[in-house]
């Protein structure tokens, strides 16, 4: 039906390595060219874990270069999917993770969002809880989703919202019963897709070029600006704490 499921499956919980970045970036780009495809569905095929976010070992104790590196394939990511001509719905159907949030924009990013109806899941941008601020591209995508005033108190409190929390405040568009997840997500493809492919696209693009304008316009700068501020002893610091405190939680 034109509609294709991307799986995340890295072990043990779908953290955005570098790795995982480039492998879905490509994996994008050849749904992309392929003209039988039209929409994508992005779900977790790891229990209990859509992604825990960004890879803080991609981030503490590497060279500038590493970072400049994978700090370009976060960007590319988010521009690749933001932008996607294709019809994008993520399916939530384990909690997005607490680490630096790259879970949640992914999610963001996508034309809609559904999640699995458990109180025990959360979803958020939760930069500030160690010490990182989230960059004006992850900002611009959250106040379009949730507003201003939701997502400037969400992001200077790095809230993760629960599940029924998250659909109240707009950050997810419905809560499913898990079991149903695939299914409410392929009638939701199936929904856009009825509508003219041209019209949808071009609503698309004009509602979000100006956003992603602004990141190509200052993606150098935004590089630099990571990697002045990823190597600072202080959020390195900060970085060897909560990775200590992920070790004694498993």
């Amino acid at each position: 039906a034109g509609i294709a499921t991307m799986k995340f499956k890295s072990p043990p919980v779908n953290s955005l390595s570098l790795d995982f970045l480039t492998e879905f970036c490509i994996s994008l780009e050849k749904l992309e060219n392929d003209r039988g495809c039209r929409g994508v569905i992005f779900t977790s095929a790891i229990p209990k874990i859509f992604s825990s976010g960004l890879d803080i070992t991609e981030m503490c104790g590497k060279s500038t270069e590493h970072y400049g590196e994978f700090w370009r394939a976060v960007q590319e990511t988010w521009l690749r999917l933001y932008g996607s001509s294709m019809v994008t719905v993520a399916a939530i159907n384990a909690s997005p993770g607490s680490s630096p949030a790259g879970g949640c924009l992914l999610a963001l990013s996508c034309d809609y969002r559904i999640m699995a109806e458990n109180p025990k899941f959360s979803i958020g941008l939760n930069e500030a809880q160690l010490g990182i601020v989230a960059p004006f591209w992850f900002k611009d995508t959250f106040v379009n989703v949730v507003g201003h005033r939701v997502a400037e108190r969400s992001l200077q409190l790095g809230c993760l919202h629960s599940a029924p929390e998250a659909h109240r405040i707009g950050l997810v568009d419905e809560l499913v019963p898990e079991e149903k997840l695939r299914d409410k997500a392929a009638a939701v493809v199936a929904q856009w897709l009825a509508l003219p492919d041209h019209a949808r696209q071009l609503t698309k693009s004009m509602m979000r070029k100006s956003v992603l304008d602004r990141l190509v316009a200052h993606r150098e700068e935004d590089i630099q600006n990571f990697i002045s501020f990823i190597t600072k002893e202080s959020i390195q610091k900060s970085l060897r704490m909560y990775m200590e405190m992920l070790k004694k939680k498993k």
